[in-house]
This record gives structure tokens, sequence and C-alpha cells, in this order.
């Protein structure tokens, strides 16, 4: 009798935990989530500062900024680079109730060549390239309700000569180290995966997305994000295309949006096999229409807009190229406060909060592959391209997909755009050269409607040029 007390006291207060595990992905922070909570890591740097002795580190930070390695500009000569790498190391614990799930260690941003182990074992290949996030299946390297030790030693240099060109050949700061946050995802063996949207501003609605294993039914959820809204149960219809599933339906009179009006919904699919929930996934998401009419302009919801806004690097000079949330609410503000409704993410791929706030306060983004006066090779820029558009596709915020800056643009990417962004075909893939000219799917009625100015220019003196040059202003 007292076993079977013991076994349903044990069940009422563990269950809840485990159906949770099986349906939701878990999340265990493995750094701070930015510049203004780093967790402790044990580290030493090969060269420059503070050079080979163990000390600690905050992460995500870059090393520079905490007393290691060399300070380095991108316009440096080659035998002046630091190219000094940082070795980190610590420790975790997973709970035996992760047994029978699938175990992922996710970077959002090593800069620049990053070799993962757990437990002396390599993780997966070794990632190149700095603003893009990645991560491997560690499940079979985890020791359960043991510890745990993570090993990541950063090459600041990469080996890969293309990434150097289209990264830090460039006119502006380049450092190293895990300058974005670190984490482990605990998902059902049955996942979903690459779970993008299209909310047009007719209602319409176009979902795709993968999965591991079977699954015969899935569900979705809509919920407009402000108080008191409900779910909305949609009606969708499903079927396969190539290695994904496809799903469409229609939400009645939606709010738009727009920089003005910035409203946002959330939507909650869910994967079931036999009736039972395998893995649910939510995510943000706004209901507006891009166009790009040739020799007329850009068009948001119907509406022809003029983008009046500045480039933006993430950098503050306390900690580099680590950001936070606060950064972000601060830099789109500012933005806000200037009557400017675009950003353009110069040059390189930003921080997920950063356009989580784009979103939430209401700025046009064009989202740009690095690449400064070089380029990645086609096998590189193919990967981290894909690897872009996965991670910010669902944000409407974003217009645009920029492919390198001026002369850092791999051609041979162009098309894969228009592959990759297939399911949303309202962001249009472009690249900007030297003088300032917009290439696009279309011909826009001004080519230099883009330009970078210098920061000593008067801002209305150049809202005047511009506008006269594009016939905005008489």
């Amino acid at each position: 009798m007292r076993s079977r007390y013991l076994l349903s006291l044990l069940l009422m207060n563990f269950l809840p935990y485990l159906l949770k595990s099986q349906s939701q992905t878990e999340i265990m922070m493995l750094s701070g989530y930015g510049a203004d909570d780093p967790v402790s890591w044990d580290f030493m740097s090969t060269g420059g500062m503070n050079a080979g002795k163990w000390s600690r580190i905050g992460v995500p930070s870059c090393w520079e900024l905490q007393g290691f390695g060399k300070y380095d500009y991108g316009f440096a000569k080659d035998s002046l680079r630091g190219k000094e790498q940082g070795l980190y190391r610590r420790t975790f614990k997973t709970p035996v109730t992760w047994k029978g799930l699938r175990i992922e260690i996710v970077f959002e941003g090593v800069m620049t060549d990053a070799e993962v182990t757990v437990n002396g074992k390599l993780a997966g290949p070794i990632h190149q390239g700095a603003f893009y996030a990645f991560k491997y299946d560690i499940t079979h390297l985890i020791r359960f309700d043991r510890e745990n030790l993570l090993e990541v030693k950063v090459s600041k240099h990469s080996a890969n000569q293309s990434v150097n060109e289209a990264e830090r050949k460039a006119d502006f700061w380049i450092f190293g180290g895990i300058f974005r946050p670190v984490r482990l995802e605990v998902l059902p063996v049955t996942h979903i995966r690459n779970f993008a949207i299209d909310a047009r501003a007719d209602g319409g609605i176009r979902l795709a997305y993968t999965s591991t294993g079977d699954q015969d039914s899935v569900s979705l959820t809509v919920k407009l994000l402000r108080p008191g809204s409900a779910d909305q149960q949609m009606s969708i219809t499903r079927k396969r295309d190539a290695e994904r599933f496809v799903l469409e339906t229609r939400l009645s009179n939606p709010r738009l949006w727009t920089p003005e009006t910035p409203e946002r919904y959330e939507a909650t699919l869910i994967i079931y096999q036999q009736g039972r929930a395998l893995h649910r996934t939510v995510t943000k998401f706004g209901f507006r229409t891009v166009e790009i009419k040739s020799r007329d302009g850009i068009y948001v919801n119907g509406v022809r807009i003029k983008l009046k806004g500045v480039n933006r690097h993430t950098f503050r000079p306390e900690s580099g190229r680590t950001s936070s949330q606060r950064i972000s609410e601060e830099d789109v503000l500012l933005m806000k406060e200037m009557n400017m409704n675009a950003v353009r993410m110069s040059h390189y791929p930003p921080d997920g909060h950063f356009l989580d706030v784009c979103d939430s306060l209401g700025i046009f983004v064009l989202d740009e592959l690095a690449g400064w006066h070089g380029q990645y090779d086609t096998e590189t820029g193919t990967r981290l391209m894909r690897s872009m558009i996965d991670h910010d596709v669902n944000h409407p915020s974003l217009i645009m997909w920029v492919n390198g800056n001026e002369g850092g643009h791999n051609r041979d990417l162009d098309p894969l755009y228009a592959r990759s962004t297939d399911l949303t075909p309202s962001t249009i893939a472009n690249s900007i050269t030297a003088s300032g000219t917009m290439i696009t799917a279309g011909t826009l009625p001004c080519q230099r409607n883009f330009c970078t100015v210098s920061s000593m220019a008067a801002m209305e003196q150049v809202w005047k040029i511009t506008g006269k040059r594009c016939g905005v202003i008489p």
C-alpha cells in the first residue's frame, strides 16, 4: 500500500514535467543572454594580452574587451593581425529525465571558427562564419545525471580564406570570442524543424515545416498579441512538398503589421501521432505583403513606401559585437525618435532580439549576408545564407534580404535566395553596389535611393537631396 502511495505521489509530481518534456522544447542556458548578464567560463588565450594562462571570462563576450588577445582593425595589414585562439571550457549537468530525448547544443554566434567537444569527443564539423547560429546533436555524447565537460576552441582568424575576405577584411573593428548566447535545446525524438510562415495582408497564411520521424496530423492556432485575445483554431489544408509539409489557411480581417501599427500574432503548431501530441512550437509573426513594382517602387500592404533609415552595426565600445535586449531597444528607440522607418544590417545578420524589437516597435529591416568588399565562396555562402534565412525568416519587420555589401556579393547565391525563400515571396533578394545602387527583382524609380552618408552630414540636407533625386520631394 505504501509503495502504491509513493508511486502515485511521484507520478503526480513528475508526470506533468515529463509530458511537457515530450511535447515542448526545453531550454538550458549555458551562457548569459547578452552583454548585461554574462556567465563565467574557464578561458585561456593563446596570444596577445594575458596569454598562456587559464583564467575566467564572461560568456557571451568579445575577449579583447575582457583583457585578452589583440585588438584588430579590419584594414590592418595581415602581418599585424592578431590570430590567437581562445580556449573555453565549462561543465554542465543533465537530468535523467532527458534520457530518450534529443539534446542539441546551439551557438548563436562565435567569432570566427569553432571546434566544439563534449566529454572529449568532437560534436561535429568545425563551424566557420561568425554571425550565424549553428547547432550540434550531442545526445550520444551526454552523461546523464553527471558532470559533462564542454570545450570550445575558437579561432578568430578563419581557416577558410573566403570567410576572412567576407567578414574580417573590412572597415570596422574585428574581434574574437563566443560573442552571442549558448544553450541546450531538448526535443522529443519526433519534432518540428524549419518552421516558416508567410502571412499576407489579405489574411492568407502559408506555412511550411519539416519534421523528424512519423506524424499523421497537425493543428494550428493563431492569437493576436494583445491582452485578452484568445486562441483561434485554424482550419487548414496540408500537403507534402518534397521534404516538407505545407499548410494553407486564412484569417478573416487580420490586423496588419506596419511601422505605425506593428501588430503581431502568435502561431502554435502541434504535430500528432494517433492523437498523441508529439511536439509543439510557437513563433511570433505579422500579416503584411511586400511587393516591388517595376519602374515604380516598393509597396507594403498596397501602399507605396519610402525607406528613410540608417546602416546599423552591432557595436558598443563597452562590449564590442556582444549586444543585449536593452541595447537593441535603445538603438531602435533612437531611430524612431528621429522619425526613421528602416534599418539596414551592416554588414552581417543581427542578434535575434534586435529583430524582435524591430517587430514590436515597427522598423523595416534589410537583413544582410556578410561581405564587405570580399565574398564567401559559393559552398560557404550557401550554408551561411540558409542559416541566416532559417533564423530570421518569420520576422514581419524583415522586408529584404541583402546579398553582401558593395563588392562583397557572390552572384552565384542570387538564385539560391529565390529558392530558399519561396515560402515568403514578399521578401526580395538584392545586393548593393559601391555606388549605392540597389539591384533587385524589379527596377526602382531611383537607383541611388539607398546610400551611406558621412556621419558629419546634416541629415535634413541629405533627405532633401535624395528626395529630389528620387522624385519624392518636388
